[in-house]
């Protein structure tokens, strides 16, 4: 998103929990480009990158929330201290985000909001059990503040997002005990088009939403998918055919 955001003219605060990795990125991006680093279950730091942008940039036009804590588990060994890990970068975070934003963006007539979400966030699978609640939650969230601040300007939609071939997602995949052709054995149930959402196909419906070309489109969620999610209900076939 931030190399997109960037080659389309955007001035880019980067977040992370690498200093390294946001120095390289910045170094790539060069001028337009600034970086803080810090970890988003601390409570004082979405504040601090608020902060730090309009110290930095003067103003503030837009908001990704797009960090996540993607973690695993099912009711049963899901314990205390991962549920409130899981909501503290997944919710939380973005919830004071978009607070320590809202008074900039009043003070310059308006501001947009993104945020990520899930498929996931309509049920989730069994293994991703605190994730897709904080999902769900998120899109609540989106149309609540879209709702209660279209009239000051202030846009919020989300992009419920697919299967991604991320790095981390490749790497989780092979920790799990895939192949290293995994990407390419995915079967079209999951992937029709033959191959999975890339982070540049998300990255190009961030800018779309962020731009004024979308400036009457607020709390809307759209799912960034290969299939359409609710309702879909695929072939139910077995070893002897096609069931009906």
């Amino acid at each position: 998103m931030a190399r997109v955001f960037a080659r389309e003219g955007a001035k880019v605060m980067i977040h992370g929990r690498r200093e390294d990795a946001a120095q390289k990125l910045v170094a790539e991006l060069g001028e337009p480009a600034a970086f803080v680093v810090g970890a988003l279950d601390d409570p004082a730091v979405p504040a601090k990158l608020i902060r730090e942008t309009i110290d930095h940039f003067g103003r503030i036009d837009g908001l990704v929330n797009n960090a996540a804590a993607i973690t695993r588990g099912n009711i049963e060994n899901t314990d205390a201290e991962l549920f409130d890990r899981t909501v503290a970068v997944d919710l939380k975070a973005p919830f004071l985000l978009i607070q320590a934003a809202l008074p900039h963006f009043r003070k310059q007539g308006g501001g947009s909001v993104l945020n990520i979400g899930s498929i996931n966030g309509y049920c989730g699978e069994r293994n991703q059990f605190i994730y897709s609640i904080c999902k769900g939650g998120l899109m609540t969230m989106t149309r609540n503040l879209a709702d209660a601040h279209a009239v000051e300007g202030i846009r919020v939609n989300q992009l419920n997002v697919g299967w991604t071939l991320t790095p981390n997602e490749f790497a989780l995949k092979m920790k799990e005990g895939l192949p290293e052709d995994w990407p390419s054995r995915v079967s079209r149930t999951f992937a029709p088009s033959g191959h999975l959402l890339s982070p540049e196909d998300i990255a190009w419906a961030a800018v779309y939403f962020l731009s004024s070309e979308a400036a009457l489109i607020n709390g809307a969620i759209l799912d960034v998918e290969q299939y359409p999610v609710i309702g879909r209900n695929p072939v139910k076939e077995s070893a002897a055919g096609t069931l009906s």
